[in-house]
C-alpha cells in the first residue's frame, strides 16, 4: 500500500505544476486564468498569448504524463514488484488529477489532455498515436479542438479491448482506459454541452 501513496502522490504534485499558468506570468504577464475560456490549458494558452507560449506549454504538459510513469515504472522496479502495471495507471490518474487540481494552483488547472496524452504515449504508442493521429483529423476538420480531445478519450479504452501489446508494461488497463477517459471527457462537460447546442469555440 505505502508504494502506492508514494506514487499516486508524487505523480499529483508532478500533475499539480501548472505550466500554463507559469509561462503565462512569466512570458506574458497574466495569468491565463483570467483571459479567454479562463481554462489553464494550451488551446487557452495560444488564444490568449501566442503559438511559442502555447507549443512550450502543450510540450511541458505531455512531458508531465511522460515524467509521472516513468517515476511509477522506475519504482515498481527498484521495489521488485510484481504488478508495476498497476503503478503506472496509479500515476496516470493521479497525475490528471495534480494537472486539473493544482495545489500549487489554488486546485484551478486545466483539463488533462496533454498530459494524458504523454501517459497514453509513454504506456502504448501504438495506441498512443492512433488516438493523436485520430484527435488532430478531427481538429483539422471541425477546428474544434474539444471535439478532438473528446473522441480520443472515448476511444481510448476502446483500443484497450483489442489491441494487447506494445505496452511500456504488459497488463491489463482497459478499467484504466475507462477512468482516464470518463476524467477526461468529465472535465469538458461544459464543452460537451456547447457541441450538442452547436456553440462550441474554434480554435481560429
Amino acid at each position: 500500500m505505502a508504494i502506492f501513496i508514494l506514487v499516486a502522490l508524487v505523480a499529483y504534485l508532478i500533475g499539480s505544476i501548472s505550466f500554463s499558468v507559469i509561462f503565462t506570468k512569466k512570458l506574458a504577464g497574466f495569468d491565463v486564468r483570467e483571459k479567454g475560456s479562463k481554462n489553464a490549458g494550451s488551446t487557452n494558452v495560444l488564444r490568449t498569448a501566442g503559438k511559442k507560449i502555447a507549443i512550450l506549454t502543450l510540450v511541458c504538459d505531455i512531458l508531465k504524463g511522460v515524467v509521472a510513469i516513468l517515476f511509477a515504472k522506475l519504482i515498481g522496479h527498484i521495489d521488485n514488484y510484481e504488478h508495476v502495471e498497476y503503478l503506472i495507471q496509479v500515476a496516470g490518474l493521479a497525475v490528471v488529477l495534480g494537472h486539473t487540481f493544482p495545489v500549487f494552483f489554488g486546485f484551478k488547472g486545466g483539463k488533462g489532455v496533454a498530459t494524458s496524452l504523454g501517459i497514453i504515449l509513454l504506456t502504448n504508442w501504438q495506441i498512443g498515436l492512433i488516438c493523436l493521429v485520430f484527435a488532430l483529423i478531427l481538429i483539422i476538420l471541425t477546428r474544434m479542438v474539444s471535439l478532438g480531445s473528446v473522441a480520443a478519450a472515448i476511444l481510448f479504452p476502446v483500443l484497450t479491448l483489442f489491441i494487447h501489446e506494445n505496452y511500456l508494461v504488459e497488463g491489463d488497463y482497459r478499467i484504466f482506459g475507462i477512468l482516464l477517459g470518463v476524467f477526461v471527457c468529465f472535465n469538458h462537460r461544459t464543452n460537451i454541452k456547447r457541441l450538442l447546442k452547436g456553440q462550441e469555440n474554434k480554435i481560429f
